[in-house]
């Protein structure tokens, strides 16, 4: 009994993962990747800048607001000056020396959509009425509304990588990813017709909407880049 219950924690603790980081590869100079137990403070030590520069850099309105999986720029970007007080403490020097090397494109930043990527192209995931939308902290997606029962289809191709209802508060849950840096979310489902592993195209049933984990009945719907929540109806298209 109780090696079932670790492995039920343990399949937990990695769909967290999974919803947190989409895949894990390497940022590039002058960037971080948040860590679990990472806080603003701690990555500014390791990185020898204050936190005052790496929430202006990044946009960051709550500098304790930061998701695992969340990149952030932590070198100035060319041309910028840093504030005096850097933090000349700490071990890792991802950004030392970041400024002599060809500048990547900026790390989109968490607090709201006006800086959130949109690469990727979506079709509306269900029919029926947005109830909540998207506001990067209370809400990491759109809730949409409708009958029990109406059809939930996949925004766009990828593959399934999770299916089933072991994380609390998403009900029966299937995840898909689309790409090295995008991935889907669609919870509260009353019925999953996919299975982990199979690939789907854009527009096939994946699921019946439903009430699981819920009040109500409805879609949560979440976009994902690099493990980061963003707003997805800046990548559905108008109706």
């Amino acid at each position: 009994m109780l090696e079932t219950i670790r492995i039920k924690r343990l399949g937990c603790a990695a769909l967290l993962a999974l919803l947190a980081a989409c895949g894990s590869a390497p940022v590039g100079p002058g960037y971080y990747r948040v860590e679990r137990g990472d806080t603003l403070s701690k990555i500014a030590r390791g990185n020898r800048q204050s936190v005052q520069n790496i929430a202006r850099w990044n946009n960051l309105s709550n500098p304790d607001a930061i998701e695992v999986g969340q990149v952030l720029r932590v070198a100035a970007p060319a041309g910028a000056a840093s504030t005096s007080g850097a933090i000349r403490s700490g071990g890792n020097n991802g950004g030392a020396n970041a400024s002599a090397a060809p500048r990547p494109a900026p790390a989109p930043a968490d607090n709201g959509p006006a800086t959130a990527p949109t690469a990727i192209s979506l079709v509306w995931p269900t029919d029926g009425n947005v109830i909540r939308r998207f506001d990067g902290s209370n809400s990491k997606g759109i809730d949409i509304s409708a009958a029990p029962g109406t059809p939930v289809v996949a925004a766009a191709p990828g593959t399934v990588v999770y299916a089933g209802n072991g994380l609390r508060g998403y009900g029966n849950l299937l995840i898909l990813k689309h790409d090295a840096d995008y991935l889907t979310a669609y919870a509260h489902n009353r019925a999953l017709f996919v299975k982990e592993g199979e690939a789907v195209k854009r527009g096939q049933k994946i699921a019946e909407m439903g009430d699981t984990d819920s009040d109500r009945t409805m879609l949560h719907f979440e976009l994902r880049y690099q493990g980061r929540s963003i707003d997805p109806s800046r990548a559905l298209p108008p109706r």
